[in-house]
C-alpha cells in the first residue's frame, strides 16, 4: 500500500522538514540544563556541599563552647536556650550563601571562558533559562542545608525539632530562590570572577551576619533595630527560626509575604535583562 495520498488531495503539513517545534514548554531542555547545573556543583561536593557544613558546625562550636553559650535568649517573650536559637539561622545561612555562590558562578564563567554559548545557543526561551539556573541554586542550598541539619542533629546539646514544617520550607525556598536570583543578577553585571567575591564579600556576607543569626534583635539599640527591620535576611532568618522555635522575632505572615514580593520582583527585573542581553549577548 503506498503511503501517498491520492491525486488532487492535499495533505496539510503541521510543519516543514527539518524545523522543530517545541509547544509550551520545552522540558526536555529544561531538565537537561537544571542537571547540568547540580551535576557541576555535584561533582565536587566535598567543597560546595560538606565544607559549608564545617564551616558552619564550627560557627555553633565557637559561639557555644567557647563563650560559655548556655544562656537563653529571649526570642517573642520566650527563653530559648542558645544553642537552639542559633542553630536554625546557621542552617539558612549556609543555605543562603551557597546558593549565592552557585547562581552568581553559572553565567559568570561562561562569560569569561568563551562559553556563554551554551546557554544562548540551545532553543531554551529566558523564563526556562531562569528557572534551570534557579532550581540548580536552590538544590545545592537544599543539599547543604540537609548537610548542616545532620551535623548539628549529631552535636550534643542542640535541639532542631521541626514545629512549622511549612515555615520552614516556605522561608527556605524563597529565602534559597531570592539569593539565587541575586546571584543570576550579579553573574549577568559581573565581568570578572572579582566584581562577583566583592558582592559576596561586602553586601551578602554583612547582611547575613547582621541579620539576627548570632542575637535577637529585641535587645539592640532602636537605630540598629529598625536597620535589621529593613533587612530582607533578617525576615528570612526568623521566619525559618520560627519554624523550628515556634516563636520570632517579627511577624511571620509580615516576613513571608516581603520575602514573597522581593522575589517576585528580583524574577522579574532577572528576566527582563537576560531577555536583553544586556552584558551578556552585547
Amino acid at each position: 500500500m503506498s503511503s501517498q495520498p491520492p491525486i488532487g488531495e492535499i495533505r496539510p503539513m503541521m510543519n516543514a522538514p527539518g524545523v522543530p517545534v517545541i509547544r509550551n514548554v520545552n522540558w526536555g531542555g529544561l531538565r537537561t540544563l537544571y542537571i547540568k547545573e547540580v551535576r557541576r556543583f555535584f561533582k565536587v561536593q566535598l567543597q560546595t556541599i560538606w565544607a559549608p557544613a564545617i564551616t558552619t558546625l564550627l560557627f555553633l562550636i565557637i559561639f557555644t563552647v567557647a563563650t560559655g553559650g548556655k544562656r537563653p535568649v529571649m526570642v517573642g517573650g520566650v527563653a530559648v536556650p542558645f544553642a537552639d536559637f542559633i542553630a536554625p539561622g546557621l542552617i539558612v545561612m549556609g543555605m543562603l550563601q551557597n546558593a549565592f555562590a552557585n547562581a552568581s558562578f553559572s553565567l559568570l564563567v561562561g562569560k569569561i571562558q568563551g562559553t556563554i554559548v551554551d546557554y544562548l545557543m540551545p532553543p531554551l526561551s529566558t523564563a526556562e533559562l531562569l528557572v534551570a539556573m534557579v532550581g540548580g541554586a536552590v538544590t545545592r542550598a537544599i543539599c547543604v542545608g540537609l548537610a548542616v541539619s545532620l551535623a548539628m542533629a549529631l552535636w550534643p546539646g542542640v535541639h532542631i525539632v521541626p514545629h512549622h514544617p511549612l515555615a520552614i520550607l516556605w522561608f527556605g525556598l524563597l529565602g534559597s530562590a531570592f539569593l539565587a536570583l541575586v546571584g543570576v543578577l550579579t553573574s549577568i553585571w559581573a565581568e570578572k570572577f572579582d566584581h562577583a567575591a566583592a558582592v559576596q564579600n561586602f553586601v551578602i556576607a554583612p547582611l547575613t551576619l547582621l541579620s539576627g543569626t548570632f542575637y535577637s534583635v529585641d535587645t539592640l539599640a532602636p537605630a540598629f533595630r529598625a536597620f535589621s527591620h529593613v533587612n530582607p535576611f533578617f525576615y528570612i532568618i526568623s521566619g525559618f527560626r520560627y519554624g523550628f522555635l515556634g516563636t520570632a522575632d517579627s511577624p511571620v505572615l509580615v516576613g513571608g509575604a516581603v520575602i514573597f514580593a522581593i522575589d517576585v520582583a528580583l524574577g522579574i527585573l532577572c528576566y527582563a535583562l537576560l531577555r536583553s542581553g544586556w552584558k551578556i549577548k552585547n
